[in-house]
């Protein structure tokens, strides 16, 4: 089970998915931005007519903005000013992030919490954004889309591998495994492999993609193990800290080689920058809910 390869695990998933008669479509705003901003007389002003048709893809734009760990230095008001501030570059994949989530929405269970799902991706997106910005990395914007998609798999799993889904959860509470460790062992892969399939589907660019599906294992990721490993920092400080946290993550599996990757130089000091965060993250994570 666990000797599968990198082509055999895709494939299997692929199989598994692309029976589904109802995944769902790239919607037709997103490919009205794509277009926009291939062409490059486009503004700030055409891009908020076409964002604005959608009010409630436009209200999460402004959330996003508005949030105290996004950085920006004052309130933004309106899509407009929002674009100019987020920058065309980031703006699609940041649309596309929230149309995915959007579209991918589960109700509430016994077995899943969607609103606190959702608060733990956007924690992890906007915290990652900012630690980002302190640790000078230059594209924030692209941290900000994979933190929020970081855990797009769970969805995915639970919305299409139901049958899955219960059974993974069930080994986890009889057998007292983590989750992810049960996804390895029900599935033979886990949520990041999943995600893979989706965001090709939705045309993410590859570096996005292999920093979520290797979210939890920073340092097996082929294109950019920074990018990569600050999502799963953010996302092991949520657990660490229990804010903003998703019970999805217990007994959260942290990856030593980030601490390389990111220059933190040893343990002792990652553990210092993880506390200097507390007051912040608990902050932000009141200003969410």
């Amino acid at each position: 089970m666990f000797e599968q390869t990198t082509s055999e695990i895709k494939e299997k998933i692929r199989k598994q998915l692309s029976g589904i008669g109802n995944l769902p479509a790239i919607p037709h705003i997103i490919t009205e931005v794509t277009q926009l901003l291939d062409n490059d007389k486009t503004s700030a002003s055409d891009l908020c007519k076409v964002i604005s048709k959608d009010q409630a893809l436009a209200t999460k734009i402004l959330a996003v903005a508005n949030s105290p760990l996004y950085g920006l230095p004052r309130r933004v008001a309106t899509i407009e000013f929002a674009i100019v501030i987020i920058g065309f570059e980031h703006i699609r994949n940041i649309l596309l992030a929230l149309s995915l989530l959007d579209t991918l929405r589960v109700r509430k269970s016994l077995d899943w919490n969607h609103n606190e799902y959702w608060a733990h991706s956007l924690m992890v997106a906007t915290a990652a954004k900012r630690i980002a910005d302190d640790l000078k990395y230059p594209k924030s914007g692209e941290v900000f889309t994979v933190g929020l998609l970081h855990d797009l798999g769970l969805v995915i799993l639970n919305k299409y591998m139901n049958y899955d889904f219960k059974k993974i959860v069930k080994m986890v509470k009889n057998e007292g495994v983590t989750y992810h460790e049960a996804e390895r062992i029900v599935l033979g892969y886990d949520h990041g492999d999943i995600a893979e399939f989706m965001l090709e589907r939705w045309n993410f660019p590859p570096h996005i993609t292999d920093a979520i599906v290797h979210h939890h294992r920073p340092s097996l990721a082929e294109k950019n193990p920074v990018l990569a490993s600050l999502i799963h920092l953010v996302d092991y400080m949520t657990y660490k800290l229990g804010i903003g946290n998703f019970s999805w993550d217990t007994g959260y599996d942290f990856d030593e080689n980030i601490i390389d990757i990111l220059g933190f130089g040893n343990h002792e000091y990652l553990e210092e920058f993880i506390l200097s965060y507390q007051e912040l993250f608990k902050w932000h994570f009141e200003s969410l809910n």
